[in-house]
């Protein structure tokens, strides 16, 4: 069997490729686990000086291009399966996804996320995560996890909360596709660059290694000056800032939605028609989450986060997770036709939300209570 991740040191920078590309680099827990084990490793290793983590592209198709991908997120049939078997590898998914992730943000070497196709879910947790974040012209951004009946994870209350005004608030409920102007403007990534260059910047680093961590991130930022795109498209979320604020500040996420509903723009209504694909109940969970993490350090809001996983799998166990019924309705029977419970946002109440929020250990027995600030 290939492996699902492959590595390689070029003049001192360390090249990680997700490398399953049928799933669109999804992670597994396997994935995660391999990742955890070479960073941990590389983090000591005098030969890297710095890490470049990127995606591996689809086989190729006859007559069509081969689109590389980032990472589409994380297993979620691995989820449903799981959660209906009462396996417990789900949380070991979970945790370790989440510490690999808290490792990266506070890695000692600079970390590059290259980002080409779809960045979406965990494949965002990884990508923000990372110390310079490249975005290309294919790149396509989003935390749609309210669609499957979750929330924005992986540290997604972190760093959506520190997006300007109420952006992160829209961005976790509805779940809007991001380009490579949007991902700048909201400061969810660094720099850009064209996709094609990247065997060029790997060819520099192979005839002249890096010396140290410095010498990585100023030959990349060189990098990005010389082969940057000619030309950004016009940026659409924060064309909207204004709606945004005015809409998303509001206190409930049914004032929210009543608001947009005074709003007789094209934005508001395309607004309204993606939310009604999203499970009610995991809209007014996110917008909690990201209210509280606005505040938090980002080890504390990891094991925030953790304990609102444990919730969306333990609150309403197998077939009656929300969770569960949303990937069974987006990707494994694919009816699209998820039986949200409550079914419409005037049925939930603050106390369905806040339940998320318990704890559900004692603190010293929280699985990630070893994360350092």
């Amino acid at each position: 069997m290939d492996s699902l991740i492959l590595t390689e040191i070029v003049g001192g920078l360390g090249v990680i490729t997700l490398h399953r590309p049928k799933a669109l680099n999804a992670l597994s827990l396997e994935m995660v686990r391999e990742l955890t084990i070479v960073l941990r490793g590389w983090a000591t290793d005098p030969e890297v000086q710095g890490v470049l983590l990127r995606g591996s592209a689809r086989p190729p198709v006859e007559g069509k291009h081969s689109a590389t991908h980032f990472c589409a997120g994380g297993d979620i049939r691995f989820m449903h399966e799981a959660a209906m078997a009462g396996d417990l590898a789900i949380d070991d998914f979970f945790t370790e996804e989440y510490a690999l992730d808290h490792l990266i943000h506070v890695y000692p070497k600079p970390v590059v996320a290259w980002m080409e196709g779809i960045c979406m879910g965990g494949g965002m947790g990884l990508a923000q995560a990372c110390s310079l974040r490249v975005v290309t012209e294919s790149v396509r951004m989003a935390m749609p996890e309210t669609r499957i009946g979750l929330f924005p994870d992986v540290a997604g209350g972190y760093f959506l909360s520190r997006c300007t005004g109420s952006v992160g608030e829209y961005l976790g409920i509805v779940g809007p596709h991001l380009h490579v102007t949007d991902a700048l403007t909201l400061g969810l990534a660094d720099g850009h660059a064209q996709a094609a260059s990247l065997p060029q910047l790997l060819q520099a680093f192979q005839a002249q290694p890096a010396h140290n961590a410095d010498d990585v991130r100023q030959r990349v930022q060189a990098h990005l000056s010389a082969h940057g795109l000619s030309a950004l498209p016009a940026a659409t979320v924060t064309a909207e800032l204004d709606r945004i604020n005015r809409h998303f500040s509001l206190h409930t996420l049914q004032e929210i939605d009543a608001s947009l509903r005074t709003d007789d723009s094209d934005w508001a209504r395309q607004t309204l028609q993606h939310m009604a694909g999203n499970s009610p109940l995991m809209m007014c969970v996110t917008l909690e989450q990201i209210r509280r993490a606005r505040s938090m350090p980002l080890a504390d809001e990891f094991r925030m986060e953790r304990t609102m996983v444990r919730h969306c799998f333990a609150l309403r166990k197998g077939a009656a997770s929300e969770t569960v019924e949303g990937v069974r309705a987006l990707a494994v029977d694919k009816d699209h036709q998820p039986r949200w419970n409550p079914a419409t946002l005037a049925e939930v109440t603050p106390a369905m939300a806040e339940a998320f929020f318990e704890p559900a250990w004692p603190a010293h027995a929280h699985p990630l209570r070893d994360l350092r600030p």
